[in-house]
């Protein structure tokens, strides 16, 4: 038994979500939350990123990246980056020294779904493009596909 923190009133509170995947498609994020984490083997660390779509039918469902950005496979660490430097010209930023630097920054995302008959399907993150390029380029898919 563990005595909770307060009075907890379930009225209060909204019930928890379906997590199930949102469908493949270009969404309208921001990063809201950031974190350097430990490799399971301990050799590297990762950036967690969680992105919230800000708008549309999926409006505040999350999706998760991780970006290698230590690690003992030097591939790892050259997607992360790639990764990494499409967020920031997403957000229109060169450089960064924390990455508090890129939440609340809206950009566009193209999510996948990743199959997987263990842990059940998931959603990927592909590619990340800034928003105002959908209005440079006009009407129609900024991903070009």
């Amino acid at each position: 038994m563990a005595e909770l923190p307060a009075v907890f009133n379930a009225e209060q509170h909204e019930a928890l979500d379906d997590f199930s995947p949102i469908p493949a498609g270009t969404y309208a994020a921001e990063i809201t939350k950031s974190e350097m984490k430990q490799t399971k083997a301990g050799d590297g660390s990762y950036l967690a990123l969680t992105f919230k779509i800000i708008e549309g039918d999926f409006v505040k469902r999350m999706i998760w990246a991780n970006l290698n950005l230590v690690n003992k496979s030097e591939k790892a660490v050259e997607i992360s980056q790639k990764t990494l430097k499409s967020i920031c010209d997403a957000v229109g930023m060169v450089t960064v020294t924390d990455s508090q630097q890129l939440h609340g920054r809206p950009m566009l995302i193209k999510v996948g779904i990743r199959k997987d008959e263990n842990y059940g399907d998931s959603n990927v993150i592909k590619s990340f493009k800034a928003i105002d390029e959908v209005s440079a380029s006009g009407a129609g898919n900024p991903f070009g596909d």
